[in-house]
């Protein structure tokens, strides 16, 4: 497939810090973002918490293809946030979406 008929992807990305490590999460994800959002193919990357479970961090993102998010997932950014955040995840889901409706 190619870029000009590729399916933008969504993802859905929640991670629970384990409770002693929130802000060191909440700080290695943000400054991840800027970054993201530096990459080829990146659409949109925004970060949420919940406002009732703290430990809990949302990423909502949008890729121009799948590809790009391949390529994001190798991305130097991306693996500097893996140490950093190395033993402070309790938990860590990625789902990958087709927009239906607008």
């Amino acid at each position: 497939m190619t870029n000009s008929t590729a399916q933008p992807l969504t993802i859905v990305a929640n991670i629970y810090a384990k409770p002693d490590n929130v802000e060191q999460v909440k700080t290695a994800l943000n400054k991840l973002v800027p970054a993201t959002r530096e990459e080829p193919g990146c659409v949109q990357y925004d970060l949420h918490q919940n406002n009732e479970n703290p430990a809990h961090f949302m990423m909502y993102e949008v890729w121009q293809d799948t590809p790009s998010w391949h390529a994001h997932m190798e991305a130097e950014a991306l693996k500097t946030y893996l140490v950093e955040v190395d033993g402070a995840i309790e938990s860590f889901t990625v789902d990958q979406m087709t927009q239906v409706a607008r």
